[in-house]
């Protein structure tokens, strides 16, 4: 993001308290909003030169603009590679991109080809927004890539067919309660592969590391904006690695329970008005309404669990980081989303 644009005086890293989880949920927001993707490359260009500005003392303190600007910069830039991460799989485009494919999973009566499909699609989403999300200080090789790709479009497709097979044979149970249970599917199947997804997909970030640096005191930042000195990383850890990875995974199942068990419920409700029944063909547009309500106001819940820059103390990493923390002896390092 901001941190690989030119000038050595560090931005703020939110105009809202990242300390507290409504803080990192309003944060979450900017960073997810559609209206980013509406921002061309020539905004783009003047937003990095109004950072840059900052960054090289030009401009004294944050105003209106520059918060405008790094909210543009922080939906668009990868904060590790600092170029733009393609546009549908941006967190702005992630309730636009993810819109179709989860109505489509929780149409009503789909059969097993309409399951396999759907399944295949979704996972396929997951894969491209994972990897393009991820932490970058560990590559996943192509080979690697197609290999997680296929075990967690595997474990989907295998949990959504079993369980729509399984549905119909339980006993003991309403005909009502095994039509909720049916339009539920679509969640138990996406929440256990999207969290299999971001360990697949980021599987390579717990083998090798992740970098972490030491966390700077008000002091130390002052002497680098001085001296222009790049932070150095202290290292790869496997800890950080497992946190950051588990924490995102968390973060999806989080996304994906709302958005995966509000619609079909209230759509079962529906269909049984007798509106709805003189007029089935507003079954889909329905759906498509309630699918993108609820990932409007879930995914930046979910995103604000965890913070993305985070800090933890260095005696929780391995034996090497021990004693290398910097202010409290904390290290950070970039979750990823």
């Amino acid at each position: 993001m901001s941190a690989s644009l030119p000038g050595n005086r560090d931005l703020p890293p939110s105009q809202y308290d990242l300390s507290t989880y409504w803080g990192r949920v309003r944060h979450a927001a900017d960073i997810s909003d559609p209206r980013t993707l509406f921002v061309s490359s020539s905004g783009l260009e003047q937003a990095k030169r109004l950072i840059s500005s900052y960054k090289q003392s030009h401009a004294p303190a944050m105003t209106p603009d520059l918060w405008r600007a790094k909210k543009v910069v922080d939906a668009t830039l990868h904060p590790d590679t600092g170029e733009p991460v393609f546009l549908p799989f941006r967190m702005s485009c992630y309730v636009l991109s993810n819109l179709v494919v989860t109505a489509g999973m929780l149409t009503p009566g789909l059969q097993a080809t309409g399951t396999l499909m759907w399944q295949i699609a979704n996972q396929s989403l997951n894969v491209a927004i994972n990897n393009a999300n991820a932490n970058k200080s560990t590559p996943l090789s192509v080979s690697q890539m197609a290999k997680s790709y296929l075990m967690a479009v595997s474990a989907s497709c295998s949990v959504a067919l079993g369980l729509n097979a399984l549905v119909p044979r339980l006993k003991g149970i309403s005909p009502n309660t095994k039509l909720i249970l049916g339009r539920l599917v679509p969640f138990a199947a996406v929440a256990s592969a999207s969290a299999l997804n971001v360990f697949l997909m980021r599987g390579e970030e717990i083998r090798q590391g992740i970098d972490v640096y030491p966390v700077l005191s008000e002091a130390e930042k002052a002497k680098r904006e001085e001296t222009g000195e790049a932070v150095q990383s202290l290292g790869k850890s496997k800890k950080a690695a497992t946190l950051a990875v588990g924490e995102t995974a968390i973060s999806r199942v989080l996304n994906a329970t709302p958005i995966m068990v509000l619609p079909p419920l209230i759509l079962v409700k529906l269909e049984k008005t007798a509106w709805l029944k003189a007029r089935p063909r507003m079954i889909m547009p329905l759906n498509l309404g309630l699918v993108l309500t609820t990932s409007l106001f879930a995914l930046p819940l979910a995103l604000g669990a965890f913070p993305q820059r985070q800090a933890i103390s260095a005696q929780s990493l391995e034996d090497e980081f021990h004693g290398r923390g910097g202010k409290d002896g904390q290290v950070e390092f970039n979750r990823g989303m």
